[in-house]
């Protein structure tokens, strides 16, 4: 693992974890040959050092630099505008662009963006040759504390006592739409039992990205014995395998 901070913004956006959220609502991809042997690669060592990600605002022009440049417009005009983008404030129009003020609003995109936090800790796991069983521990605020995933079944378990079966995550190679991503696997945990009161609407992606890091998120909303946790939780981490 490299030191904490070297990546200090992960390359494009989180749109490949929101894109990943929406491989149930289609026909998902078939899990890949020798699957299981993938999962066992990508998920983490006991003890294993990552470095915590979060999700940051950032504004895109690259569709609208490409409009503006088949419309010839001002060059000038349009470098303030990436400037301003490029420190994150939302850029104004200018008529100098030679684009319309709708176009200009169309293609300024507000998405969200991977960010290193600079901290890196030991993520509390531990495996044996047949499940990776997840505990809670510093900067993981109890997201993942009781999940588990077995190894030879792919079958994810959680505290609600609700499971889920991994689906592939389709390869992407256009920075266009988010994370550049080799592989992976996503697990969609749904279930609410009412008579026992607990219930989980959770997603935890395992993408391998094509720099060769490996992205750990799951994002959950839970209840236990009819106790509601108040907060979407999130988890995001990188490591290298």
């Amino acid at each position: 693992m490299r030191a904490a901070g070297y990546t200090t913004w992960v390359m494009v956006t989180l749109g490949a974890l929101g894109a990943a959220a929406s491989v149930a609502s289609v026909t998902p991809p078939l899990l890949p040959s020798g699957w299981q042997s993938k999962i066992a690669a990508l998920l983490p060592q006991t003890g294993q050092t990552v470095t915590l990600l979060e999700r940051r605002p950032s504004i895109s022009t690259v569709a609208l630099e490409l409009v503006v440049a088949s419309a010839g417009g001002d060059r000038e005009a349009l470098r303030q505008v990436t400037a301003s983008a490029a420190r994150g404030v939302a850029p104004t129009y200018d008529k100098r662009l030679n684009v319309s003020p709708e176009e200009f609003k169309r293609y300024i995109v507000f998405q969200s963006t991977l960010a290193s936090t600079g901290k890196t800790f030991r993520l509390n796991v531990s495996r044996d040759s047949s499940r990776v069983t997840f505990s809670d521990g510093p900067y993981m605020n109890g997201v993942l504390k009781g999940v588990s995933i077995d190894l030879k079944t792919g079958e994810m378990r959680g505290p609600e006592g609700f499971s889920a079966r991994p689906v592939a995550v389709p390869a992407n190679d256009d920075p266009e739409r988010g994370l550049l991503v080799r592989s992976g696997f996503q697990w969609l945990m749904n279930g609410n039992n009412a008579q026992i009161g607990n219930g989980v609407r959770g997603t935890l992606n395992l993408l391998h990205l094509s720099s060769g890091r490996v992205v750990l998120s799951y994002r959950r909303k839970s209840m236990i014995d009819r106790r509601v946790d108040d907060f979407d939780r999130e988890l995001i981490v990188e490591y290298t395998r």
